[in-house]
């Protein structure tokens, strides 16, 4: 493995990769009656969004006018209640925090993609509230599309936390699937997802110009045995068995997302946390 993320660190790419660029096979959503509808209306808490991106933005419709919008150099206001959704990304996560008042930390929800849980410890929030996001919003305004696959059609989209239940409350109004999970429970699948873009950014990168349906479909082996390596230095790491099919489940995942460009960014916060355990396993690269 050592060689492998030596080879990632000289691969990445300092174009940026906007995963809201990128949209997933549509599924068809099922109606929902009237009283169930009603149900999760009286179940949507207001919220504080900061950003105003793609996923922010939908996340603001969601709330029917109720939120609190925070922009970029605007702090989180001082007599504000409910969750507070970041919606940025990773690289100002610093500043996010320092403009959240102490008193609101337990309250902040983080959908950023990668490796949080080091920095969420040293900020002294380690059960803060996460999203794992399996939908995209394909522009700014268009409502988002449920990234659901042919192995888990029920959807992949989990909350963790606090805040968790306002959450899928907010997400299934719009008809988007997403479950509620112990802190315990969402460990597993996050460490997926980030083997996930791990393994086919870094594959993709190996070969310029591959979408993910690309590295799927004509590099599968390489990216299957990239996604067993990381599989098992994660379940080493944290102590953890994965459910059986990983590889059938990431790769399900890639071809509903055919189309999305693969290139390496964000490597502290991906590819580096892999990159450390090789370093602590093999000594300094």
């Amino acid at each position: 493995m050592a060689t492998l993320w030596a080879q990632s660190r000289g691969l990445v790419s300092s174009e940026r990769l906007s995963r809201s660029s990128v949209t997933p096979k549509i599924v068809k959503r099922n109606s929902s009656s009237s009283s169930s509808r009603a149900s999760m209306e009286q179940a949507m808490v207001p919220a504080v969004i900061v950003g105003g991106g793609r996923v922010g933005s939908a996340l603001e419709k969601m709330g029917g006018g109720k939120d609190i919008i925070v922009r970029r150099g605007e702090n989180v206001p001082l007599d504000s209640s409910g969750p507070i959704f970041v919606c940025t990304r990773n690289d100002v996560l610093n500043a996010v925090f320092e403009a959240t008042p102490p008193h609101r930390y337990k309250d902040l929800v983080f959908v950023q993609n990668g490796m949080l849980e080091p920095w969420l410890e040293s900020k002294g929030i380690p059960d803060a509230s996460q999203v794992l996001v399996y939908f995209a919003v394909a522009k700014l305004g268009d409502p988002p599309i449920d990234g659901k696959t042919d192995t888990n059609p029920e959807g992949l989209t989990a909350a963790s936390g606090k805040w968790a239940p306002a959450v899928a409350a907010r997400l299934h109004s719009a008809g988007l699937s997403c479950r509620v999970l112990s802190s315990n429970e969402f460990q597993k699948p996050m460490l997926e997802k980030l083997i996930w873009i791990c393994a086919f950014m870094l594959v993709g990168a190996r070969h310029p110009g591959s979408t993910v349906g690309v590295v799927e479909k004509d590099y599968n082996d390489e990216v299957v045995a990239l996604i067993k390596e990381l599989a098992e230095a994660a379940a080493s790491a944290k102590s953890l068995t994965f459910d059986a099919g990983v590889e059938a489940r990431l790769c399900a995942y890639a071809r509903s997302v055919a189309h999305f460009p693969t290139a390496l960014k964000e490597f502290e916060w991906r590819n580096g946390w892999f990159y450390e355990l090789s370093k602590k396993n093999c000594g300094k690269i």
